[in-house]
């Protein structure tokens, strides 16, 4: 998937959040990569399943984020789990630490994709979901799914 008119090319999403969480907002921040993640991310071996955001500091730090070691790095390839730094200007860091301060908010890396030649991630700014809600939104899904059928076979 990209988008050619905003350079953008999707690398990977975290499919499970949208299920698990209430989105909010969504920010765009930097991600601090070596090389041989780089080229792993062009490949398309990364997983976003159990990763989350932290603020420390005054810094954004990303975990959980798995790279698949590049196959063709030898000592230069780095842990695959390691904390990988977030860049977002200090005001944005501010409000985001004020947000994610509040009961129940949490920053969810939601995807990663390359804007031009920089890999950007896109944060979701976050309320878990309870089981009732699942079910709701779930129930939801399914009866535009029966709507769209129905519609389907009238014309």
């Amino acid at each position: 998937m990209s988008d050619k008119k905003s350079g953008r090319r999707l690398i990977a999403q975290h499919k499970k959040a949208r299920h698990d969480y209430f989105v909010e907002d969504t920010f765009e921040a930097g991600i601090a990569l070596f090389g041989t993640e780089v080229k792993s991310l062009r490949l398309g071996s990364v997983n976003l399943k159990d990763s989350f955001c932290k603020i420390e500091h005054g810094e954004l730090f990303a975990y959980g984020i798995h790279i698949s070691p590049y196959e063709q790095g030898n000592l230069f390839n780095r842990d695959p789990l390691r904390v990988r730094k977030l860049l977002m200007h200090r005001r944005e860091i501010n409000k985001l630490f004020g947000l994610v301060g509040r009961q129940g908010y949490a920053l969810i890396p939601l995807s990663l994709y390359f804007s031009g030649s920089r890999v950007k991630v896109e944060l979701g700014l976050c309320v878990g979901k309870k089981l009732y809600d699942k079910r709701d939104s779930e129930a939801a899904r399914t009866a535009a799914r029966d709507i769209d059928r129905a519609m389907k076979g009238v014309r």
